[in-house]
C-alpha cells in the first residue's frame, strides 16, 4: 500500500505485509525476513511500516525515529558504538544514517517508521 489519502485510516498493526527473506550477508543467526509497506511521503519523509521476524541480522541505518507497535528486540550499536537498547511495544527510538546496527528479535518486531 502507498499514497495513504488525507483522512485515510490504517490499522498498522494488522496491516498485511509481503515478507522477504533477508540477503544471506546480513544475516547472523535463523531465517528473519523483513517487509516493509510505505504508506505516506511528506515531501522527503517517509512514513510505513517495517516488521522482521526473529533472528538477528546486521544493518545500516537510515536517519529515522520508529515506534514499536509490537513485539521484542535488542539492537546493538557497533559503528557508533552505544549501549545495546532493548525495544518493545511503545518504544521510540531514534537512528542516525550510517549508523551500523546489529537486530535480535525474539518475537516478530514490527514498527511504525518516519524517515
Amino acid at each position: 500500500m502507498t499514497g495513504l489519502a488525507p483522512g485515510a485510516v490504517v490499522d498498522a498493526g494488522a496491516l498485511s505485509l509481503a515478507h522477504q527473506a533477508l540477503p544471506a550477508s546480513e544475516v547472523v543467526s535463523g531465517a528473519p525476513t523483513t517487509a516493509t509497506a510505505a504508506l505516506s511521503a511528506l515531501g522527503d519523509i517517509e512514513v510505513g511500516v517495517w516488521e522482521m521476524t526473529p533472528g538477528t541480522a546486521t544493518d545500516i541505518e537510515a536517519d529515522e525515529v520508529f515506534v514499536v507497535l509490537s513485539g521484542h528486540a535488542r539492537i546493538d550499536f557497533v559503528d557508533p558504538p552505544l549501549p545495546s537498547i532493548e525495544v518493545g511495544p511503545g518504544s521510540l527510538v531514534r537512528l542516525a544514517e550510517g549508523q551500523r546496527t546489529v537486530w535480535t528479535v525474539t518475537e516478530a518486531l514490527r514498527k511504525v517508521y518516519i524517515a
